[in-house]
């Protein structure tokens, strides 16, 4: 179309005589207003990157690529992974809050983004002011596991055998930052210890560790845990909220155990600010038609995974949440003195 619009303006200059500078400035300044609807109305004409801020193969990986099949399907156009791993989520964040406004970059952002506001005393952008929530899409609860051969099963006798060996037992995670890094620090917290913590660039090559027992436990999304536990490679201590998962049956919750405490982490799709209207609305609308296939809810909800309910799906919702999301998340990290330079 635009190719169109030029030659247009250099057969009228022919016909018509010498544009002025002035005049040719203002015809392109029309003919480049004319092409910005029809770029949002016949979006996407090419194929998507979805960035995801995490290593391949952790939980945040497999819920993106499930979603992110059948959003393809639906568009007629290819979603691509990208795993841009890195400080608890946020170097794949700000790579998207740095991408063009146009709707072919976004990131499966989460909970993650909001704790790096508080976590870092410098974070390389602003969830708030840099990027544009979508659409919220699932949540996970964190599990609390342990590598196989930890020498006990159920909470109470964990927390007792973490306080004997307070010095010497370590703790892995998926990044610092990352929800089950923060869930796990305020677990310590919470049972009076100070442990070391590992951190991985994702849940995928901590799971692994843990798998062959480079270090003794770790809080993770229910979706990095659930294959390694049905395949009795790993050691589920607790699911920490209130009802056992039903992918996860034989793992008790912390709550049965005597602990009240609830962590999960949400999910959702941001793009660049700046990005129209109208193309986030098409996103919005082709993930909602994605989470809505019978067959992703059933993957996901193999992996501990559920979509959000349909109250929770406006753009509006999501972005109302943000703001209380970051001053929720942060004022655990600012009670226990938790942050990272």
């Amino acid at each position: 179309m635009w190719e169109k619009s030029k030659d247009s303006i250099w057969r009228h200059r022919r016909a018509a005589g010498p544009l002025s500078a002035l005049a040719l400035v203002s015809v392109l300044a029309i003919a480049a207003h004319d092409i910005k609807p029809a770029s949002a109305q016949d979006w996407p004409t090419r194929s998507l990157t979805m960035v995801v801020p995490f290593a391949a193969g952790g939980g945040t990986d497999v819920m993106a690529r499930i979603v992110g099949r059948r959003m393809s399907e639906i568009l007629g156009q290819e979603v691509s992974v990208q795993n841009k791993p890195g400080a608890g989520g946020m170097v794949g964040s700000a790579y998207v809050a740095r991408a063009r406004p146009d709707g072919y970059t976004f990131v499966f952002g989460s909970r993650s983004a909001a704790i790096d506001m508080t976590l870092y005393k410098h974070p390389t952008y602003s969830l708030q002011n840099d990027l544009a929530p979508v659409v919220l899409v699932a949540d996970q609860p964190t599990i609390l596991v342990a590598r196989k051969d930890l020498p006990v099963d159920r909470l109470q006798d964990f927390i007792a055998y973490v306080k004997r060996n307070a010095s010497t037992i370590r703790m892995g995670s998926a990044g610092v930052g990352a929800t089950g890094f923060v869930d796990c620090a305020i677990f310590n917290g919470m049972i009076g210890v100070n442990i070391q913590a590992i951190p991985y660039r994702g849940s995928g090559p901590a799971m692994q560790d843990l798998i062959t027992r480079q270090f003794d436990y770790m809080c993770t999304i229910s979706g990095s845990a659930a294959a390694p536990l049905q395949n009795d490679l790993i050691k589920g201590i607790a699911v920490l909220r209130h009802e056992r998962l039903p992918s996860l049956p034989n793992v008790p919750t912390a709550y049965e155990q005597g602990m009240d405490f609830n962590a999960s982490t949400w999910f959702g799709f941001f793009v660049p600010k700046g990005t129209p209207a109208a193309i986030i609305k098409k996103l919005h609308d082709v993930t909602v038609a994605a989470m809505e296939t019978p067959w992703v809810q059933e993957q996901l909800a193999t992996i501990g995974a559920y979509v959000v309910p349909p109250e929770h799906r406006s753009t509006e919702y999501f972005e109302s949440i943000i703001g209380p999301e970051i001053e929720k998340n942060g004022a655990p990290l600012k009670a226990l003195g938790i942050s990272v330079d």
